[in-house]
């Protein structure tokens, strides 16, 4: 996520009114929900949550990419899943247009025939994909590296062979 401008959020959690740890424990609940590189806005006016924030990333997998004043009252904290890394892949998968369970099947097909620790890129518009990468992954023991919306209903996922 590069440019900040047009940063969207993947889910927003609105925790005005909330004492921290308060705000930083719920994010941590709807991030534990999130895929690699997904971004969470987080909303609080509780004074101590930029300190609490601002120093999370050195214990957990997150980055915040950008805060600012919300017109409502609060600041929104944009917190990404995952530290920005790169993933270089070893076969790319390009499923657009390919309708569910479609993506799956032929990314399973193609794992099959790839090493230990290589990775595959999915490139998927499929309006169900995120969920069915989720849980495809969980189930097998495949590593979900990384995920990114590339464009609207767009998503490209990292997924690592075991």
């Amino acid at each position: 996520m590069a440019k900040t401008a047009k940063l969207k959020p993947h889910v927003t959690l609105d925790m005005k009114g909330a004492a921290c740890p308060g705000p930083l424990l719920g994010a941590r609940r709807v991030l534990d929900e999130l895929l690699p590189g997904e971004v969470l806005l987080l909303i609080s006016d509780c004074p101590a949550t930029r300190d609490d924030l601002y120093s999370w990333p050195k214990y957990a997998d997150v980055e915040i990419v950008k805060s600012e004043k919300q017109a409502r009252g609060g600041t929104g904290y944009y917190i990404r899943k995952g530290k920005g890394r790169r993933v270089s892949p070893n076969a790319v998968l390009d499923v657009r247009g390919a309708t569910c369970p479609g993506p799956v099947l032929e990314a399973r097909k193609l794992l099959k025939r790839m090493k230990e620790g290589e990775v595959l890129q999915l490139v998927s518009d499929c309006p169900g994909i995120r969920a069915d990468v989720r849980s495809w992954v969980k189930a097998t023991g495949l590593e979900l590296a990384d995920a990114r919306e590339n464009a609207p209903g767009e998503y490209v996922f990292f997924i690592r062979k075991r």
